[in-house]
């Protein structure tokens, strides 16, 4: 019987294929929509309202455990508030989705990208607790796309990845503009507070 061996290079190119084959390989996670939810908090000067959004996506995470990309779609239509009573919350939410807002009847949706996922450096900014990596991407919102960046605690359990994450973003970078001025009776804080609570699951 005749046998038959790779030479070396041989065997070093099909050696270095399968290892890029194995980093190339990648699981994707489906949001958990009743598990997830994108909150807010808006500030005036001597008051604040907070509520949330709902979310949809996938998270793409690769062979070696760490989080290589993802989609994720805000729909505007899906905005609650908290501090309000029903009258004044159902006033406060139509206002929002009107065009001095969101403009829900021109921008349904408000999207996030990721780009990159890198190790947090603990004490460079504000972050939830136990962040470790930092989550960089396209912010699309009201018709403008801008990046953003913020530290994140990613953790995963079996088939379960949990981000966590609090971060503030500029209204005015997406020309969010309206009660800008200090010097009307109500002005709003250009920064928004957002928190994220996301559970996803392996598809």
């Amino acid at each position: 019987m005749k046998m038959k061996y790779l030479s070396a290079p041989v065997l070093a190119l099909t050696l270095l294929v399968s290892c890029q084959k194995d980093e190339e390989r990648t699981s994707t996670y489906i949001v958990k929509a009743d598990a997830s939810k994108v909150e807010w908090k808006g500030s005036a000067t001597d008051h604040f309202h907070e509520g949330s959004f709902d979310v949809e996506g996938e998270l793409k995470m690769n062979s070696k455990g760490v989080i290589s990309g993802g989609e994720f779609n805000i729909p505007i239509s899906s905005i609650k508030n908290y501090d309000l009573p029903e009258g004044p919350r159902e006033d406060l939410l139509a206002h929002l989705k009107s065009p001095d807002f969101f403009n829900l009847a021109l921008h349904p949706d408000a999207k996030f990208h990721i780009t990159s996922v890198s190790p947090y450096l603990r004490g460079t900014s504000s972050a939830v607790e136990g962040a470790n990596y930092v989550v960089t991407g396209d912010f699309s919102m009201i018709g403008q796309t801008h990046q953003i960046s913020f530290p994140a605690k990613i953790t995963s359990e079996g088939t379960t990845v949990h981000t966590d994450a609090y971060f503030k973003i500029n209204r005015l970078n997406w020309g969010m503009n309206s009660y800008n001025d200090p010097e009307e009776s109500l002005y709003l804080l250009p920064e928004v507070e957002i928190t994220l609570n996301i559970t996803s699951i392996r598809d």
